[in-house]
């Protein structure tokens, strides 16, 4: 008999395989599974690869991209006779402008290695080493046990490396301490952040890692099942990491099952609960929490999620220590994966001490191109900030002291030749082309901010933005997830930061929407 749900779950990969959205396609998903027309066609058009034209070549409209060139890029292929499709960041910011084609890999000009630190045996993840396919880790774990485990990862601090910083060791101890029999655990490989691309290097560079941590991972929560949910342009990731699961399935990965899952482009499925809707075939809206996905998870089962660079450090915590892993950081635990892009000589992927500074970290990417004037410290939803504030550590705690927050990491540069204010609008209209819906905060807090700004663009009166503040505070406080929490973050702090940019503006032509 098959289980409650099973032919949902399939849906959006059916829809994928069969170039989308059509009309066609859901009429024959519907008549293979069982699910109604309406609900095949609700989930189907949330996402934005099930909305394409599976024969355009996507350009990223990412703040790294614009900055670099994008609308540029589109004209050139466009007059080339390529059809293009504008879209949000493709996870490609260190080539930026990027591009991928209609098979979903990155066109020539973009396919490029990423910048990583040399070869650092002492580095946890270690980019520019050898690809590890020891599984060391892994043994190490199975001999400590579960609850030694545990007391590891709690030594090391390990924190949630996708940008909500949960320490680790409370997820795992949850699960593992449930009564219901049936676990699973899920990898959050749906790197959707502007400015961030460092799980994809990891996957690129050391995947076996990243499939040793979750192995760790099931072992110690007793799940056998392992779902790895991965940004549907990740199309080379996806082959690598079969090609590693292959290799190892019959070796240390023997008796787990591996699932790889492609996400269908919904910037709100790196929301661990809306990244479960998507799983089980839905639209990717953001679950009330309680319960937490640790009782109540995939399937209604216990659910351990993890990003990919979270599991990716596990490996060597197991076999090195946790206090070794927490001797990495300066104030706060751990090295981190840094990605840097924009204004920047060598845009890449830097393993380094959790709590370097922006300048610190530039400097690993061959320094400033041109005059800086402000700095995203952790991806898009992280806001803006001035160059006073080079020196402050990128940490949790440190940027949460300025209202900002290290998020995925992901820190983008702009020199003086790129309009903040531009900048900021492209940031709000990200945000609102993602918003899921769900909540109204969010769902008409996003569109306001974003239509406050337009009309501060055409009118060049500041009087425009008088309520920014009040709706951003309403949207703060009522929003179900982070997205809403932090949508107004760009316009916001660039307000307090960059009060100058903000006074009377002439009106000009340059000003461009969406």
């Amino acid at each position: 008999m098959q289980r409650k749900g099973a032919q949902r779950e399939g849906i959006l990969q059916q829809l994928a395989d069969m170039g989308g959205a059509s009309t066609a396609a859901v009429a024959q998903v519907a008549k293979q599974t069982g699910v109604p027309e309406a609900d095949v066609w609700g989930a189907g058009l949330f996402y934005g690869l099930l909305r394409r034209d599976p024969q355009n070549t996507l350009v990223c409209n990412g703040l790294s991209c614009r900055i670099q060139g994008a609308e540029q890029l589109r004209h050139q292929l466009t007059e080339q006779g390529v059809a293009t499709q504008s879209v949000a960041c493709l996870g490609l910011c260190d080539v930026a402008p990027a591009a991928v084609g209609p098979a979903l890999l990155p066109l020539p000009a973009c396919d490029q290695p990423a910048h990583v630190l040399p070869n650092n045996p002492d580095l946890p993840i270690n980019l520019g080493g050898e690809r590890d396919r020891s599984y060391r880790g892994l043994g190490a774990a199975l001999k400590l046990g579960a609850d030694a485990v545990i007391a590891e990862l709690q030594a090391a601090g390990l924190q949630g490396r996708g940008g909500a910083g949960f320490p680790a060791h409370l997820k795992w101890r949850s699960v593992r301490n449930q009564t219901d029999p049936t676990r699973y655990v899920v990898c959050n490989a749906d790197e959707g952040e502007p400015g961030t691309f460092k799980d994809r290097e990891v996957i690129r560079r050391q995947p076996d890692k990243l499939l040793e941590g979750l192995a760790i991972a099931a072992h110690v929560v007793q799940a056998t099942e392992i779902y790895i949910y991965l940004r549907g342009e990740f199309e080379r990731e996806r082959r690598i990491l079969q090609s590693a699961i292959d290799d190892a399935c019959h070796g240390p990965l023997a008796g787990l099952q591996f699932h790889i899952v492609r996400g269908q482009g919904a910037y709100v499925c790196g929301e661990e609960t809306a990244l479960l809707e998507s799983l089980e075939g839905r639209r990717g809206m953001p679950r009330l929490k309680p319960p937490f996905p640790t009782e109540r998870g995939f399937r209604n089962k216990p659910t351990l999620i993890h990003n990919v660079e979270t599991l990716a450090c596990v490996p060597d915590i197991a076999l090195r220590g946790g206090v070794r892993f927490a001797s990495l950081g300066r104030r706060e635990p751990g090295a981190k994966l840094y990605c840097i892009s924009g204004h920047v000589q060598r845009p890449g992927v830097y393993e380094l001490p959790l709590g370097v500074s922006l300048d610190e970290l530039v400097a690993c990417a061959g320094g400033y191109v041109g005059t800086p004037q402000a700095f995203s410290p952790g991806g898009a939803s992280s806001g803006f900030l001035p160059m006073s504030e080079r020196s402050r550590p990128l940490d949790f705690a440190s940027l949460g002291q300025v209202g900002a927050m290290l998020g995925s990491a992901g820190a983008v540069v702009l020199n003086d030749t790129a309009d903040l204010v531009l900048a900021v609008h492209w940031q709000l209209s990200f945000f609102e082309h993602e918003s899921c819906g769900q909540c109204a905060p969010c769902r008409l807090g996003s569109r306001w901010v974003r239509q406050a700004l337009d009309r501060y663009l055409a009118s060049g009166d500041p009087g425009e933005l008088s309520d920014v503040l009040d709706v951003a505070w309403e949207m703060n406080e009522g929003s179900i997830c982070g997205l809403g929490q932090v949508a107004s973050l760009p316009l916001t702090s660039a307000m307090q930061h960059f009060p100058e940019q903000f006074g009377r503006r002439p009106v000009t032509q340059e000003h461009h929407h969406g």
